[in-house]
């Protein structure tokens, strides 16, 4: 088996995604789905890391577009990014697994307070490590998260999970002749207003030198051919 394309890897999942075909709340046969191609991923010998947002219960932006406040809408949906790692989590470790939540949120009775040396030490010990509640603030995506925490965490690259198999140049389910890119600089992601990850996001990654790599998670092994160096999907670096 040859060497996998990065050692340590952030990845961040779309909180719909896990919903599946309900379109709400966690479906557990998808949850099952992901599940294994994380542990598949950690078999190759990368360390694995994992930001999921929380849009299959709450979004906050949403939310606060009814007339709550954007902070609490926010602290809302980085509260449902909790419910996401605790479904994950259980899913992984159900298979044998090792894994273990890191919350951004001060909560000992549900999870371990997000450190560098705890994130460190758990990955070195080979557990799948699931990242929750946000960056802990609000007016910060979940993309940000990801970004972040790669950085924080020593992770060489931020593998973006998403419905389709890269960036485009328009929404490829809107627009037939939207044309897939193959490779970005982080600043023709941000002066073309790809909308794949925040502004924020790609800047921060840039700031970093964190290269990003989109990808489709409908295929399973999906993840896998990403850290075998093949697959399918667009790098933004550089």
């Amino acid at each position: 088996m040859t060497d996998p394309a990065y050692r340590r890897v952030v990845i961040k999942l779309s909180g719909e995604y896990l919903a599946g075909q309900q379109g709400f709340g966690i479906d557990q046969p998808t949850v099952d789905r992901v599940a294994d191609d994380l542990i598949a991923a950690r078999q190759l010998g990368t360390e694995v890391a994992v930001v999921i947002g929380g849009g299959n219960i709450v979004r906050g932006v949403e939310v606060s577009a009814r007339g709550v406040s954007r902070p609490t809408g926010d602290t809302m949906g980085m509260l449902a990014t909790m419910m996401n790692c605790l479904a994950l989590e259980s899913a992984i470790e159900r298979k044998g697994t090792p894994a273990r939540t890191l919350s951004a949120f001060v909560m000992p009775e549900i999870s371990e307070l997000f450190t560098r040396t705890a994130a460190h030490k758990y990955l070195a010990e080979g557990r799948i490590v699931l990242l929750g509640g946000g960056t802990g603030n609000p007016f910060f995506t979940t993309d940000t998260t990801a970004v972040l925490r790669a950085a924080e965490i020593g992770a060489q690259a931020v593998l973006k999970a998403t419905n389709v198999d890269g960036v485009y140049s328009a929404d490829p389910k809107k627009d037939p002749t939207a044309t897939r890119f193959d490779r970005l600089t982080h600043s023709q992601a941000i002066e073309g207003g790809y909308k794949v990850m925040d502004a924020t996001a790609f800047a921060l990654a840039r700031e970093t030198s964190l290269p990003i790599i989109v990808f489709s998670i409908a295929e399973p092994g999906s993840i896998g051919a990403i850290l075998r160096g093949g697959g399918h999907g667009t790098i933004v670096a550089g």
